[in-house]
């Protein structure tokens, strides 16, 4: 690992998550609350994207022809559905035990999706380029997150775009997805998260605007425990959001 990367990886991390590979596509494992949120989160990537490259509403592809790039995919809970939307995807982890995983999964499904085990600054040492990249529930769980995002930004084409989710730094936060999502309803395993790695969407939209994007939307998520769904939400950024930026086109679109 080079000293790059080591500022995006923690090997904490890794191992936590090696630990869970093999239950990641269980509905009702540890993964369940990212079962859970991938409608809200799809709903928002999907509308955003069809915004910004021009794509219908009813389009059932609508990332057709566009290459995606899956940052911490994990086992996989995004980049298959980003595949069925018409997607070249290349899914990356640093995490050996999850990226098998999801090979084995995307196998079984007939699913041709690139899984490596690599990460954002080995994909852009080799010079790779994305239409879309997706960070979705990884910048708080890496040691350097402006190194991070500047990683994520340079594999951003030009005209293309990156869509973020993560959670804020507030008290709230802190009250509802630490204390009580880890400790009182045991919703995801205890440690799953460290508040002082959360960031605020000013400092995201900061860094990201530092790399030469900008911030085109913008949305909340609202977490219901009576029927364990999220729902997106303009006004209520406290805890979970998602943000979605893009790189001007050469012609400056």
């Amino acid at each position: 690992m080079t000293a790059a990367e080591a500022r995006s990886v923690d090997a904490r991390e890794q191992e936590k998550f090696a630990r869970m590979a093999y239950d990641w596509w269980d509905e009702q494992g540890p993964m369940r609350p990212l079962h859970r949120l991938n409608p809200a989160r799809l709903g928002f990537l999907r509308a955003a994207a069809e915004a910004h490259f021009g794509r219908g509403a009813d389009d059932p592809a609508p990332l057709q022809g566009l290459s995606v790039l899956d940052v911490g995919c994990g086992a996989g809970l995004l980049s298959e559905p980003l595949h069925r939307l018409g997607g070249a995807v290349t899914g990356i982890d640093a995490t050996q035990e999850v990226i098998e995983a999801a090979r084995v999964h995307a196998d079984a499904q007939g699913l041709a999706i690139d899984y490596r085990l690599s990460t954002v600054e080995a994909m852009a040492a080799e010079g790779r380029r994305f239409d879309l990249v997706v960070a979705s529930e990884v910048v708080e769980h890496v040691p350097d997150p402006g190194g991070f995002l500047a990683g994520c930004c340079s594999l951003v084409a030009p005209g293309g775009a990156l869509m973020l989710s993560t959670l804020n730094r507030t008290p709230r936060a802190f009250l509802l997805a630490i204390v009580g999502a880890e400790y009182l309803l045991r919703l995801v395993p205890r440690g799953t998260h460290d508040w002082r790695r959360f960031l605020k969407p000013s400092e995201v939209a900061a860094a990201l605007r530092a790399h030469g994007l900008s911030v085109r939307r913008l949305e909340g998520l609202v977490y219901n425990p009576l029927d364990e769904g999220w729902r997106l939400s303009r006004r209520d950024l406290s805890v979970n959001y998602l943000l979605f930026a893009a790189r001007p086109s050469p012609d400056g679109d």
